[in-house]
């Protein structure tokens, strides 16, 4: 699975781990086991969870965006992982970009007030909500099937799961489960076009996702 996480993100990651790291003798409170998953209700964790966006530019070159603070829940039982629910909220409103330009761009309003471009100056909230889920035989990769709704439009999308990790957090001693995923979708399928096929109509998504255990 293509994992390119932006610098910025890593650098900070880096920053918080490492003393971690160093003051657990070189290992990580978390673990790709299974076994450390327990059943329950599990929040976003919004500091640690982001859905990072590409698109292709002009056929010159991919470029990235973040949207962070995301919010909502994961209800699991490692006994019946199939039948886990995620129901989480993105705040579109809070997209971040390496330009300036370029986030105003996609939050300014339409001209005149006709249509914007992107998502306009306050664009609700997305939301995707799980309707099925299928593991593999191994149990440690699925296929997330739920409903996005994105600028007030609702299609369905498929996300490609692995599980990362799990363990306690160390700083709050919360149980923590952690998963990434991909997904492909069309940005026109939810009314946004503007600047297509100049700009990729297909926007790829990558999604980094922590859960603490409430």
């Amino acid at each position: 699975m293509r994992r390119p996480l932006p610098l910025v993100a890593f650098a900070l990651a880096a920053a918080v781990v490492t003393p971690i790291v160093v003051a657990q003798g070189g290992s990580a409170p978390g673990a790709p086991d299974k076994s450390r998953v327990t059943a329950g209700t599990y929040a976003a964790d919004p500091g640690h969870t982001m859905v990072v966006w590409e698109v292709d530019h002009f056929g010159f070159s991919k470029y990235s965006g973040i949207f962070g603070d995301v919010a909502g829940t994961l209800v699991i039982d490692p006994a019946n992982p199939a039948a886990a629910k995620v129901d989480v909220t993105i705040p579109v409103a809070k997209v971040t970009t390496a330009s300036a330009g370029l986030t105003g761009h996609l939050l300014r309003a339409g001209k005149d007030g006709g249509k914007p471009d992107f998502f306009g100056a306050a664009p609700a909230d997305a939301k995707f909500v799980s309707t099925a889920v299928v593991l593999d035989d191994d149990g440690d990769e699925a296929k997330v099937t739920g409903n996005l709704t994105l600028n007030g439009v609702t299609r369905p999308v498929t996300l490609d799961v692995d599980f990362h990790g799990a363990g306690t957090n160390p700083f709050n001693k919360k149980e923590t489960v952690g998963f990434q995923a991909e997904a492909t979708i069309k940005r026109s399928d939810f009314g946004i076009s503007y600047g297509i096929p100049a700009v990729s109509d297909e926007v790829e998504l990558e999604i980094h996702a922590a859960f603490e255990k409430q």
